[in-house]
């Protein structure tokens, strides 16, 4: 990066200090190392890590530990609207606060829709690895999340996440389990082996589709945790 150059009274809207010490790829993706090294036991929301987080502090349990990894399969205005307090990318030391009480987390999973702009989905991207390696950087177990869009979305939606490591999917959405969104879907799973090779694939929803059982074939490891949702009515956590 070029030296910085810093005028008075200037405030870092851009959060470029959570960028200190990365490295970047192209389209300036910072690259977000996996720090997590072992699997999650279990899987929360954003939501649902501020619940509980809330209410250990009104009961004054402030060194409270919960052995699951907070994941950010949610809308997005519940993690990135406008200065409410929730918002990670405005509000990040309070996120860090909170997530320290976890065991790690899977990094943001801000849209990538097919009708955003391109600008609008390449800075989701970014954003999602500059938290996820800020966050990394501050002792937090890390697990990238993958999100890709239509085929255009390749050139940079993988960009920054390490090869033959950890990687998560979220399926509670749209894709895979509507039908016009799933072609979509397992066409950029398969661009998404080819370029990162990942020898684990966790998936936050249901990992009932014939595209898994084809990467379980070959020989990726595949461990899927049921939503809040579905959690709630069936109960459970993961399977394989």
């Amino acid at each position: 990066m070029s030296n910085k150059i810093i005028r008075s009274g200037c405030k870092d809207v851009w959060n470029a200090f959570m960028a200190e010490g990365a490295q970047f790829c192209e389209y300036d993706i910072p690259f977000c190392p996996t720090t997590a090294t072992n699997l999650p036991s279990d899987i929360i929301t954003w939501e649902e890590a501020q619940h509980i987080y809330s209410q250990s502090m009104k009961a004054k349990r402030k060194d409270f530990k919960v052995d699951a990894f907070v994941c950010f399969y949610i809308d997005d205005e519940k993690f990135d609207k406008s200065y409410y307090q929730s918002n990670i990318w405005v509000y990040p030391k309070r996120a860090l606060k909170i997530l320290r009480h976890f065991s790690g987390i899977i990094t943001p999973d801000y849209s990538t829709y097919q009708d955003f702009p391109e600008a609008i989905k390449i800075y989701a991207t970014y954003r999602m690895r500059l938290l996820g390696y800020w966050f990394g950087q501050n002792g937090i177990n890390v697990i990238n999340n993958v999100r890709w869009g239509s085929s255009e979305t390749y050139r940079y939606c993988f960009l920054g996440i390490p090869q033959h490591s950890i990687v998560a999917i979220g399926t509670v959405g749209g894709s895979p389990k509507k039908i016009v969104d799933r072609k979509r879907f397992e066409c950029g799973l398969i661009k998404m082996i080819d370029t990162l090779h990942p020898h684990t694939i966790i998936v936050y929803g249901s990992a009932n589709y014939p595209c898994f059982n084809v990467l379980k074939s070959s020989g990726i490891r595949i461990l899927s945790f049921k939503g809040s949702t579905a959690k709630y009515f069936e109960g459970g956590k993961r399977n394989e």
